[in-house]
């Protein structure tokens, strides 16, 4: 079965270069080499996590660089927590959690401007729990029924 075709989407509203700038301001890194590695991390781990429509609609949010950083990973067959996140990151980058936490909560706060506040409600539903606070929002719970 083929995919429906979707309409050209809008160009991302921000260049690469101007992506990584305001991921090198909410980080604080000393370079722009430092930035764009963290985003090709984080977008790469995160690419690991999303499926279906929200990473294709994510993919379309962002400059093509950081989407192709997204798209090109396969994702888990296992969903990780908000936590299980930044210590596989952390794993993979040979950094400590901390560092990983840092450079997580620098690019998703950027990624969630982009993505805009319909298409983060969709992500956020789709992953398990911890992963708003990672995108810069309150993690708000639903209540747990009663046994």
């Amino acid at each position: 079965m083929y995919d429906q075709p979707r309409a050209n989407p809008a160009r991302p509203a921000i260049t690469f270069e101007q992506m990584l700038e305001r991921v090198r301001y909410e980080g604080a890194h000393p370079t722009r080499e430092r930035a764009e590695e963290a985003v090709r991390t984080v977008l790469a781990a995160l690419g690991r996590q999303l499926v279906g429509d929200e990473r294709v609609d994510l993919a379309q949010a962002l400059p093509v660089e950081a989407a192709l950083a997204l798209t090109a990973q396969i994702p888990d067959t296992e969903q990780l927590t908000g936590w299980g996140f930044i210590k596989d990151m952390a794993a993979r980058a040979g950094t400590t959690p901390a560092v990983a936490r840092w450079d997580t909560g620098a690019v998703l706060t950027v990624v969630a401007r982009l993505a805009g506040p319909d298409l983060l409600a969709r992500i956020l539903r789709q992953l398990p729990g911890g992963y708003a606070l990672l995108f810069g929002q309150a993690e708000l719970r639903q209540p747990q029924p009663a046994a």
